[in-house]
């Protein structure tokens, strides 16, 4: 069997779990409701045909126009396949997703990145604190409407020998980055570019 066809299989032995799967480039992407998530990897997990033994990575991505404005994306693995699997839920800012810790030990961190990063919370979750920013920072980094401007980091300042405040410097402006040139622009003109410096 392909995955395009064990994705069916899946969705029908699933039933009310899986609202939509895409098979592109070779990959298959399943979403499914954030209440059936432990269902969904513990059919995955322990799958005869394609056991995904491994979650390899689990992220956020932020979609704030959305009223579910949070995906939070499971990438799987089956190594005695040498298959990957892409998982996706939708939760917002003031519903939980339940953890998979106690399924794949690896959500432990992950979860905790993505709680740090996107504020999205996991029931369940044996340990769910910040793991990346300060223990007193606010907000959430990643999500796209936080600010660029008006927050501290901590750094240890090396001639008054402790720890200090200082404005987060950020390298670039991520909105305003267009795609078009590298990040410290380059030597040549790029045809078509209109910020390009012009001799005179």
């Amino acid at each position: 069997m392909d995955l395009e066809a064990f994705g069916n299989e899946m969705a029908a032995a699933l039933q009310g779990a899986v609202t939509a799967q895409v098979f592109d480039r070779g990959e298959l992407t399943v979403t499914v409701k954030a209440e059936e998530i432990l269902r969904v990897l513990s059919y995955l997990r322990d799958n005869a045909l394609y056991p995904f033994e491994e979650l390899i990575d689990l992220c956020g991505v932020d979609w704030p126009q959305r009223p579910k404005r949070f995906d939070v994306v499971y990438h799987l693995l089956s190594m005695s396949k040498n298959v990957r699997l892409r998982v996706k839920a939708q939760t917002d800012e003031n519903s939980s997703i339940p953890s998979a810790a106690e399924l794949y030990p690896t959500a432990n961190w992950f979860e905790r990145e993505t709680f740090d990063m996107y504020g999205i919370t996991f029931s369940d979750h044996p340990d769910l604190r910040r793991i990346l920013t300060d223990y007193g920072f606010s907000g959430y980094p990643l999500r796209k409407d936080f600010p660029l401007t008006g927050y501290v980091e901590v750094h240890y300042d090396e001639e008054l020998k402790r720890v200090v405040y200082r404005p987060v410097k950020l390298v670039q402006e991520f909105r305003d980055f267009d795609f078009v040139s590298p990040w410290e622009g380059t030597p040549f003109v790029l045809p078509g570019d209109q910020k390009a410096k012009t001799n005179g």
